[in-house]
């Protein structure tokens, strides 16, 4: 691309000159020459009297993509996996730059596309109910280091509350979007579900984003998005019959699994909090034994005697008594 801009400039540079440019020796320089001009096709020259390349016409674009089938085709497949920023400000960047990509594909790729939506398809179980105008303004928000107003309402209660907050990233986690933010009441970082919040509101003033945060170590001990202040070793058994589900993925970043003698396995985790273990044990239902540590298998244990003793007609009973 130096290269191209050099030759497109019109100054005429040797290789010696571009090679002191591009850091490179002048050898190198001489054979991508060779290789613009036998294989992408560029019409560059020589020119005798001035010891300088120059392009004999005008290069409108140079044709910096080289992709192979294989290549084009995942980026096919990406495409329809970014069904879910539809509607998002993100949706016209993408589309713009997969546009610009192939414009400047080569013209000899080829690719039989015709079966490809009976072939594949991405789908989610349970796909969030984002407020499109919402998230386009955490995003923005969050892109341009702006504090906001949030009207938001916490799970479990029924009125919704007013929270000031620099918003400092907007993360998908196993498909669902939340945002990190700081809150001036509580003074600390808390995460915030964006299918949760009314209203946003700028307030006129800006951040500086914090160089100590990081998402990743954030969440390095945690289950999901949420991290405690705790240090748990977490050891959980399950049923042959579940085993392989078990081994085929990759929970978290600290697991250790360990073959048990039954067929089944053992999944040994390091967590920072237990709420969201607690909720995905619950998941297997009989086929997840909780080990350690005794307040989780305690917690589990309670949870269970809560679902054993509900049943339709307590419902009916409670609303007769009220």
């Amino acid at each position: 691309m130096r290269i191209h801009q050099a030759l497109a400039s019109g100054k005429s540079p040797n290789s010696e000159s571009l090679a002191r440019e591009c850091e490179v020796a002048s050898k190198t320089v001489r054979r991508d020459i060779e290789f613009m001009r036998e294989r992408m096709g560029l019409p560059i020259a020589y020119n005798g009297a001035t010891k300088g390349f120059y392009y004999t016409e005008e290069v409108s674009g140079f044709p910096n993509v080289q992709i192979t089938e294989g290549e084009l085709f995942a980026l096919i497949v990406a495409e329809k996996a970014l069904q879910q920023y539809r509607g998002t400000h993100f949706e016209k960047p993408l589309l713009s730059a997969i546009k610009k990509m192939e414009q400047s594909l080569p013209n000899t790729i080829s690719l039989n596309l015709a079966s490809l939506e009976q072939t594949i398809s991405f789908r989610t179980r349970a796909e969030p109910l984002l407020n499109l105008e919402v998230f386009d303004q955490l995003s923005r928000a969050a892109a341009e280091r702006r504090q906001i107003e949030l009207i938001y309402r916490k799970p479990g209660q029924s009125r919704a509350e007013a929270r000031l907050v620099d918003p400092y990233h907007l993360a998908n986690i196993n498909g669902e979007w939340y945002l990190f933010a700081y809150d001036h009441a509580r003074k600390d970082i808390r995460t915030f579900a964006p299918t949760r919040i009314q209203s946003v509101k700028a307030t006129g003033q800006t951040f500086p984003r914090p160089e100590r945060f990081s998402l990743e170590q954030r969440l390095q001990n945690s289950f999901g998005v949420y991290s405690g202040k705790g240090a748990y070793h977490v050891v959980i058994r399950f049923a042959p019959r579940v085993a392989d589900y078990v081994r085929e993925k990759k929970w978290h970043e600290s697991q250790i699994l360990r073959e048990l003698k039954s067929g089944g396995v053992e999944l040994s985790l390091k967590l920072s909090s237990l709420p969201e273990i607690e909720r995905w044990i619950l998941s297997w239902g009989g086929d997840a034994m909780v080990v350690k540590p005794l307040e989780l298998r305690e917690s589990i244990q309670s949870a269970a005697r809560n679902i054993l003793s509900q049943s339709p007609d307590s419902e009916g009973a409670q609303k007769k008594s009220s």
